[in-house]
């Protein structure tokens, strides 16, 4: 991690839009940038919290422990997105990690002063309520998929939501990098477990592969495979 020179330009990322013009001066004085790595952690789980993320360009995965030396991730952040608040609370101590997909820029703000942001800017508090709603909901449809659908289903459910959340790049591919094994633990499996299934469904003509990128061909296919338990 290292710390960048110049700033955002306190328009773009969310945080900026939402607070008041007034609070602006202030947000400029205690805000800082950093640059991480890809495979940088941003923030580790069982760690006390100290400040919020702002994702200004880059990918965050947000991972939990899971089992023997496994991970499961919960959330791909992307740019606008905010990591570390799932540390807010009595307990303030950070029970996931973030870790850079790719050479990421974020906007940190201290816990003391967003926490002073939060209490001053209705509208920011507002949105961030919302949302953590739409953040809650999404998190128990996946819990639910995870004990109800089977492994194909929930492979499948997993590269409609990405195309849904990151779009298509030029060429027609998920607009996402993702490596099979962090795939794997989005989903809940194993790399064994993916990488078949992953033929299965090019073999299908569903989906095809090139590298760590990802083409829907069949939209239908994957959705009928989410609904088999």
């Amino acid at each position: 991690m290292k710390q960048n020179k110049k700033n955002c330009d306190l328009k773009s990322c969310t945080m900026c839009k939402q607070c008041q013009h007034d609070w602006l001066p202030a947000l400029d004085v205690n805000r800082k940038s950093f640059h991480f790595k890809k495979g940088e952690q941003l923030f580790t789980e069982g760690e006390e919290v100290e400040g919020m993320y702002f994702i200004s360009k880059g990918l965050v995965k947000v991972h939990k422990r899971w089992g023997n030396e496994k991970e499961l991730i919960l959330r791909i952040a992307k740019d606008g997105d905010i990591v570390g608040h799932r540390g807010l609370g009595d307990d303030a101590f950070y029970p996931v990690s973030g870790t850079a997909m790719e050479p990421t820029d974020v906007c940190y703000i201290d816990l003391s002063f967003f926490n002073s942001t939060l209490r001053t800017n209705p509208d920011f508090q507002y949105n961030l309520l919302m949302f953590f709603a739409a953040e809650l909901k999404e998190s128990e449809k996946r819990m639910r998929n995870l004990a109800h659908m089977n492994v194909k289903g929930r492979i499948a459910n997993a590269l409609l939501y990405l195309l849904n959340k990151f779009g298509k790049d030029s060429s027609g591919y998920i607009n996402l990098s993702i490596s099979r094994q962090d795939l794997a633990s989005y989903t809940g499996t194993t790399y064994e477990s993916l990488f078949r299934i992953m033929n299965e469904l090019m073999e299908e003509k569903a989906i095809v592969t090139d590298g760590k990128k990802t083409k829907v061909l069949d939209e239908k296919k994957l959705i009928k495979h989410t609904a088999q338990e």
